[in-house]
């Protein structure tokens, strides 16, 4: 729960600096910046957001391989369409997953995404 805890504190601090880099960017406009600088700037926030859920999601995609006895880009797939399904984030679904595999007796057994997907429909 602890590490929930630091993982969403850290989202939201990467929130605020995002909106923070939106709003100086916003600012640079309409100082007159250079179309160069503003891409560049949005490029960056957006690279930003991808490090901070690529290691759940790579999880998440570990967990699938396993349980699948599938690659790397079929594991994505599931996880992608389980999301488009489910109407929830890409990252956030993996995150659900994790923990769920974190957090289950240790007897093993990997719950199927499709369970997980269900469970955590908004």
């Amino acid at each position: 729960m602890e590490a929930l805890r630091l993982k969403s504190r850290a989202l939201r601090l990467l929130s605020a600096e995002t909106t923070a880099r939106a709003r100086a960017t916003r600012d640079h406009i309409r100082r007159g910046r250079s179309q160069w600088e503003i891409l560049h700037d949005s490029a960056f926030a957006r690279l930003q957001a991808q490090l901070a859920t690529m290691p759940v999601i790579e999880q998440a995609k570990g967990i699938i391989m396993a349980q699948q006895r599938c690659g790397p880009e079929e594991a994505f797939d599931l996880l992608r369409q389980a999301s488009q399904h489910t109407n929830v984030k890409v990252h956030e679904l993996a995150a659900q997953i994790v923990q769920a595999i974190a957090s289950s007796n240790d007897d093993g057994n990997v719950p199927p995404i499709s369970l997980g997907a269900m469970r955590y429909r908004p």
